[in-house]
């Protein structure tokens, strides 16, 4: 197992490539962008922070501030805003922002499936049946409005439930939903890892429906569904390019760095607070959840077509609504960094 300190070493060891790749001849228009995180302690945002501590944004020339908020739909916000050039969050928020006109680009993909699950807390789990069963409860999820909420909706739709009958609740981030289920505030949440395998060691809760694995998003959606993304304005992606490769440069270098890396490595080069307060809960949830991460970066058509078809179901707004969903991601920034990566 790689000791911290080496961690440390690996963008000078070059792990993926030699050591301070830059674009040869490019320098990026914009050093210091700001990334917006919908809680960035979920291990399904781990690839970005990876990039960051493994020093490849920096080989890329970048020095991007990251900015941790409540949730997707917190962090969405502030790329439309103006307060960030650059989101770390569902790619569904592509497809609902092109839907009223605003053109947010997909450039990396990061996440295979949302890696979300509903956990129903325990006194709640012995009269639950299925979906149906969700009607008249209580849910907490990570912001009101976001992909979180949207699982919920969908599977309560599937089940003949107006998700009217749902009271939802937001209590961001993983410590918060915790916090939640054990001071009975709420009768359910929707988050992710660490949190849900520390619940579920603990015995507070019962997994009803699951995201975190390939088999367990197919199961529920038909298909792997397209989640964790780098996403920007178009108009920003237009004016700089080079910034936009060097920020898919980076992002494929810390999956194929996770791609081959053992659970106690990428739990030693994430922050050690990560782990607390159970280092092997930690590791138990990195193990079970290692396919949520995209070996490669790429975006695809039917991964694009089954985020539509699931948020037609849920989000009023897209229905009936036309959707040119080639427009809401691109992959050749990915495609320029494995030309690069595969050359070096």
């Amino acid at each position: 197992m790689l000791q911290r300190r080496d961690l440390l070493r690996l963008p000078l060891l070059a792990l993926c490539g030699s050591p301070g790749l830059a674009w040869a001849g490019t320098s990026v228009e914009t050093t210091g962008v700001r990334i917006t995180i919908g809680g960035r302690t979920f291990l399904q945002y781990a690839p970005v922070t990876l990039a960051e501590r493994l020093g490849y944004f920096r080989d890329a020339g970048l020095d991007p501030e990251i900015l941790d908020v409540s949730g997707g739909s917190k962090a969405l916000q502030a790329l439309v805003g103006g307060s960030a050039e650059l989101t770390a969050g569902a790619f569904d928020h592509t497809i609902q922002m092109h839907a009223k006109g605003q053109k947010i680009v997909g450039v990396v993909l990061f996440g295979r499936h949302p890696t979300f699950a509903l956990a129903l807390r325990k006194e709640k789990a012995k009269d639950y049946r299925d979906p149906s069963s969700l009607r008249g409860m209580t849910i907490g999820v990570t912001a009101l409005g976001s992909q979180t909420q949207f699982m919920v909706e969908y599977l309560a739709l599937q089940a003949g439930v107006s998700p009217a009958d749902i009271s939802f609740v937001s209590v961001g981030g993983g410590t918060g939903a915790v916090a939640a289920i054990r001071n009975g505030a709420v009768d359910a949440v929707v988050t992710g890892e660490p949190a849900l395998t520390a619940l579920t060691l603990a015995g507070d809760v019962k997994l009803v429906a699951d995201t975190r694995t390939n088999a367990g998003t197919i199961g529920i959606f038909g298909g792997l569904y397209p989640s964790g993304t780098i996403y920007a304005r178009s108009d920003f992606i237009e004016r700089n390019p080079a910034t936009m490769e060097a920020i898919a440069l980076a992002m494929v270098r810390a999956l194929q760095w996770i791609d081959r890396a053992s659970a106690e490595d990428i739990a030693d080069a994430l922050p050690e607070e990560w782990a607390q307060p159970n280092r092997d809960v930690f590791l138990t949830s990195i193990r079970g959840t290692r396919d949520m991460f995209s070996p490669d970066g790429r975006f695809s058509a039917e991964g694009a077509n089954i985020a539509f078809r699931v948020l037609s179901t849920v989000d009023p707004q897209l229905r009936g609504v036309q959707v040119d969903l080639a427009q809401t991601f691109t992959n050749k920034f990915v495609e320029k960094a494995h030309q690069t990566l595969s050359s070096r």
